[in-house]
Formats: structure tokens, sequence, C-alpha cells
């Protein structure tokens, strides 16, 4: 199994003690409980509060500032005192914020975490054994009647909503500005973007490139979310929108001008190993020898920092009870396996793009 370093000394060897060990095994036991503490001390201001007075407050200076009751900010202080968020200086009996709490509150990749999990997942995580099961996403019974989430997107509530185009958005925006240096290194003429969303990989190409024309393929909801996103941004007339669902085999990827690039971004994590085979192998029939097919995603082996690798599995839970029922975040080599059975092969494999993101380069065998 091909480990990052960090990765492999994490993984491959205890790492607890045996009363740590204990610890670990109670967290997770407890897990959900965590889970809804520590979000409300972020909802209810307590963890602001406390980065914002270094010098530490009492729990009666922090009912005072918020809206909660003596007994609940009891007990969520208690609570964050053991989860680790939060700190107690005994001698003064006032609160500090913790390195982990900092963390919670500051890192964006971990709000972005939070809310997604809070408005898509909590309630559907329930019936992820169901899901494994019966191999279909249970648990977006809870938003809709669909096959897959992708088909209702635009009719979720405004929370789910909201947080799950801030999950999709943040990890793919803060890896666009490496991603463009890459593909564009080449002279791109027609890029073909696959599972293109609402279209902010093709406004960053057409305003990256003045002379790139991108069309994107999607869903037909999809695209129709795209030109309203779109409609306004410069360059938007090299923008053009074809809707087709990946999952019907007989859908055959456009052949009406040459691309020389063709973009699939966080895509392939939304299908099972069978689908991907058959995406790739459309995109092979269309691809000339100098066509270079660049596939981004988040490989969880090829993390540089163990958190990105934790996040990144437990997305592939998300995807099993919530997106699909039969897709993950993959590991390198299943990829590699894929593709290879597409008629395609790797040329090189880029890591290290923005927050973690991995890009396969690919060409036609």
């Amino acid at each position: 199994m091909i480990l990052f370093p960090e990765l492999e000394k994490r993984y491959t060897r205890e790492v607890y003690s045996t009363r740590e060990a204990q610890r670990q095994a109670e967290f997770i036991a407890f897990g959900p409980i965590v889970f809804e503490a520590s979000r409300l001390m972020v909802k209810h201001g307590i963890l602001d509060m406390l980065r914002d007075n270094a010098e530490g407050l009492t729990m009666e200076e922090i009912t005072d500032r918020c809206s909660l009751t003596p007994y609940a900010v009891k007990c969520l202080m208690e609570a964050a005192l053991t989860i680790g968020t939060v700190l107690v200086d005994p001698a003064t009996d006032r609160f500090t914020l913790s390195k982990v709490g900092w963390f919670l509150l500051t890192d964006n990749a971990a709000r972005v975490n939070l809310d997604f999990n809070h408005d898509v997942n909590y309630k559907g995580f329930f019936h992820l054994d169901e899901s494994f099961q019966e191999g279909k996403p249970v648990g977006l019974k809870l938003f809709g009647d669909w096959a897959t989430i992708y088909e209702g997107l635009s009719q979720l509530p405004p929370a789910a909503q909201k947080s799950w185009f801030g999950f999709d958005h943040f990890y793919s925006d803060h890896s666009f500005d490496d991603a463009l240096k890459l593909v564009f290194s080449r002279k791109i003429r027609n890029l073909l973007d696959v599972g293109g969303n609402t279209g902010r990989w093709a406004t960053q190409c057409v305003r990256y490139d003045p002379q790139v024309h991108v069309t994107i393929l999607d869903l037909p909801a999809q695209i129709a979310l795209m030109r309203r996103a779109t409609a306004d941004v410069p360059g938007s007339d090299r923008i053009e929108g074809i809707g087709m669902d990946m999952l019907d085999p007989q859908a055959q990827f456009p052949t009406d001008k040459p691309y020389d690039a063709i973009w699939m971004s966080q895509f392939l994590d939304c299908f099972s190993e069978k689908e991907i085979v058959s995406i790739l192998s459309r995109a092979a029939a269309i691809m000339q020898p100098d066509t270079r097919l660049y596939i981004m995603e988040l490989l969880w082996n090829r993390q540089k920092y163990e958190p990105a690798a934790f996040c990144i599995t437990m997305t592939s839970l998300y995807f099993a009870a919530m997106a699909n029922g039969n897709s993950k975040m993959y590991y390198s080599e299943d990829l590699e396996r894929l593709i290879d059975q597409a008629g395609l092969q790797v040329d090189r494999i880029v890591d290290g793009i923005g927050q973690g993101h991995n890009i396969l380069i690919c060409s036609k065998k």
C-alpha cells in the first residue's frame, strides 16, 4: 500500500499509549455528542468570546455575554473542557481558548466541514448501515426522493444547499490557481469541463486565457444553474453547456470540435468503479494523441498531512449515506487501475495542489 511519509508513520504502528487509546475509544463512543456540543460553542459565540479575551472569562461572564442560561453554559463549558477546546485556570476559574478550540473556530476547513456535516450529513448518517446494505444513499430520503444528491441540489433546503456548495467550492477553489498554471502550460484552444457544476472552473479558465473556449458537460439542471451563475462573467460568451447524464453509458461525449484538454475536478469520486471506467472510456474515445485528460481529486494516501487524509476518508462515508451509495474518495492505485482499464495511461501525478489536491495527467494509450 502506497502511503506518503506522515501517513505511513501514523497508520502502520501504534501512536497512542494505553491510556490515550482508551480515551480515544470513549471519544468515538460519544462522538455525536462531542460534535453537537462543539458546534454550539461556535454557534453561540463562546469560542469567539474566549479568543477575544486572552485573560480568560468565568462562566458567569460568559453567561452574561450570550443568550444561554447558566445551566446551558455550565454543561457546555464542562463538556468543552473534557473535549479539549477550552482550558481552565484552577486558581481563578477563568476559561481560555485551547489550540484545538482555536482551530475549530478559525481554520476555514474545519468550519466548512462543521457546517457540511451538520446541515447535510448529520441526520442522514443514522442510515449509513442501511446504505451499505442496500447500495444506495438511504440517508438522502430526509431531503427528497432522488437516486443521488446531485439530482436534488437545486431543491435542497437553503442551509443544506449553502453548506453543500460551500464544502464543494472550498476545496476546489483553493486549487484553481495551481491547476490553471499546470493545464495552461500547454496551448489550450478548446477545453471540455466534465462535471462542471456551476461553472467556477470554466470562469477561471476564460479569465486566465482570453482565447480558450470551454464546454461544460453536466446534468441539465446543473447546466441551468451554471448559465445563471456565469451570465455576467467576462468571457461567458466562450462558455457553453451541454446537458448530459453521465450514468447513461450511451451518452457520448461531444465531437463537434477537437478538445486539447479534458478536465474532471472532484468528479470521478461521485461514481462507482464501473461507472468511472464507462465515463473514462467515453472520454478516451474523443481524445486525440495530443489531448490530455486532467483528473483533479483528493487522493487520501498521497496527502502530506494526516488531518487531510482523515477528512478525505470520512468524506467517503458521505458518498455512501447521502450522495449516491456507491462511490468514494479513491486510493491512488485504485484510480490508476480504472484509468488503465479505460484505455488511458497516467503520464504524471502532481501532488500538493491547493488544499491537498492531486492531479493525474493522462493520455490515450
